[in-house]
């Protein structure tokens, strides 16, 4: 049985890990971590991690940026593995957990959702033979109309998994009203779709002459990244220092 706590319990995601936690057999929670306090969780709720006692595997972070430096402490003085699902980090902050990486298992994940994270992969596999045969990749992605950034991290992290298996970076355009001109072969654009209450949709466009291949990934609830992030507890338990990803999860 693996023994998690869990930073930021009290929030949305941090009630639905609970819930899928519960009917795992493999997984328990031993503590939570929340400045809100108690609230219903079945298991012990800790206003910060200096105060939290418990024993455990590892540690899944949902709560904020401003948690880092207490998180990092923690965990680092413990030696316990620890997943950050937080977004928002400034690059100090990123380059933080990076060097904590060198004392503790450390992951950081752009999007804990397993089917984007096999999607990386796929993509990857797909630019090595598309695009020296001459095919033009864009990227669409769509999101509710409370989303701030744009295009996504996650769609930026698509993005960079197609770099990753070219010899030659392509670059990204973000705006093609700021000029007027033919299309780059050497270029992926970007489409951001903002409204209503769309969770979550990425489509990866490889267009050639006379055909077009289309890798979609659709997010019909947040709930897929809470699943993400306990599949990724039970990878990184045990795990030694280092910095690991979600792609480590995928690849098993």
């Amino acid at each position: 049985m693996i023994k998690m706590i869990l930073s930021g319990c009290c929030g949305y995601m941090g009630r639905v890990i609970t819930d899928i936690v519960a009917a795992d057999e493999d997984v328990e929670i031993v503590a939570g971590i929340d400045p809100a306090g108690q609230g219903d969780q079945v298991y012990p709720v800790y206003t910060s991690a200096e105060a939290c006692v418990a024993e455990a595997d590892v540690l899944v972070d949902f709560s904020s940026p401003k948690a880092l430096d207490a998180l990092l402490a923690y965990c680092t003085a413990k030696k316990l593995p620890v997943i950050f699902c937080t977004t928002g980090y400034s690059e100090e902050q990123a380059a933080q957990i990076q060097a904590a990486a060198e004392q503790t298992a450390v992951m950081r994940s752009a999007n804990m959702s397993l089917g984007i994270n096999l999607l990386m992969k796929l993509l990857k596999d797909a630019a090595r033979v598309l695009a020296p045969a001459g095919f033009d990749i864009e990227i669409v992605e769509k999101h509710h109309n409370r989303k701030v950034d744009a295009p996504s991290g996650t769609a930026l992290a698509l993005a960079d998994s197609i770099n990753e298996a070219m010899d030659q970076a392509y670059e990204y355009k973000y705006d093609r009203t700021s000029e007027r001109k033919k299309r780059e072969k050497n270029e992926i654009g970007f489409s951001v779709v903002r409204g209503g209450n769309i969770v979550g949709e990425h489509e990866v466009i490889f267009a050639g002459m006379d055909e077009i291949i289309e890798v979609k990934h659709t997010a019909y609830s947040r709930g897929i990244f809470a699943k993400g992030a306990v599949q990724a507890a039970k990878y990184m338990a045990g795990k030694p220092a280092g910095f690991y990803d979600m792609g480590d999860v995928v690849q098993g």
